[in-house]
């Protein structure tokens, strides 16, 4: 399993292992707990959760439980997206640190440019004042390294002139189908990590044809497919799964698909919608 030991190297020369495991939608309690608790039995050394998923305090339980050495994990959580002044991600910060129950986190991400329920509006000059807090945690010591998650080129052109400490990491919806080259170009041109979360749009693309034809080949899943295909595309990459066996599944990823084969996973679209879509355990 080699894939989970691989990393990728941040600005500051911190290494993110570049498959992580995604916890987005697994309730708090033991559904979460539970499934870190299997992911990092399973050789995951990179969890990620959020504020807003509600589920931080099942994350940190479950990784103070696991036996595995705290340096030996790769913590990622997120200051929410409504907390857009600098006195609202000072609380918001040390609620996490308390909900986490953990002495400091690897990487602390601004979940979105604007609140979930304005999404698209413009706080680009609040995104300015929010990033001094961030750049507050980091030099505290209590973060390892900072980012952010959902900004395209345009946010990240706003952002940038007013840092000191640059965004390290941008974490974004990609998956097969969906087209985000101008964000990644973006960062990869001011040297920033993209993460791809939602690798299987939710489930949505496990069971689209060409993807199922092309798994095939290699005698893998569809998921697993998914994961590599991002990984050979240059992505930390977070699949999340409820069962052992898709947990495990997911982290089984030592194959190479062909330059052909990624060429005609680049150019699919719209795979979501497909009408073979479905929403799969696999999430």
């Amino acid at each position: 399993m080699s894939a989970l030991t691989d990393t990728a190297v941040l600005a500051n020369g911190d290494h993110i292992p570049r498959v992580g495991f995604g916890t987005w939608l697994l309730a708090d309690g033991d559904e979460c707990y539970d499934a870190v608790r299997e992911a990092l039995a399973a050789g995951y050394r990179h969890i990620d959760t959020a504020r807003a998923y509600r589920n931080e305090r099942s994350v940190g339980r479950a990784v103070r439980d696991s036996g595995v050495p705290r340096e030996e994990v790769y913590v990622t959580s997120k200051l929410p997206a409504e907390a857009k002044s600098y006195d609202a991600a000072i609380a918001e910060f040390e609620t996490t640190m308390e909900q986490l129950g953990l002495d400091y986190f690897d990487l602390y991400l601004v979940h979105a440019p604007w609140p979930w329920n304005e999404r698209g509006a413009d706080y680009r000059e609040e995104n300015k004042a929010i990033w001094k807090a961030m750049e507050e945690f980091l030099a505290s010591g209590r973060v390892k390294a900072i980012g952010v998650s959902n900004f395209d080129r345009a946010d990240l052109d706003s952002l940038l002139p007013a840092c000191t400490t640059a965004p390290m990491v941008n974490q974004i919806r990609w998956f097969v189908g969906l087209d985000v080259a101008d964000t990644v170009a973006a960062c990869r041109e001011r040297d920033i990590v993209v993460e791809a979360y939602s690798p299987f749009a939710h489930g949505m693309i496990v069971n689209h044809p060409e993807l199922a034809d092309i798994a095939s080949h290699y005698g893998v899943s569809a998921p697993q497919l998914c994961i590599r295909y991002l990984l050979q595309r240059g992505a930390v990459v977070l699949p999340k799964a409820t069962s052992a066996e898709h947990i495990r599944q997911n982290a089984q990823l030592d194959f190479e698909i062909t330059d052909a084969d990624l060429a005609t996973l680049d150019a699919l679209r719209d795979t979501e919608h497909h009408p073979d879509a479905k929403a799969s355990s696999w999430s």
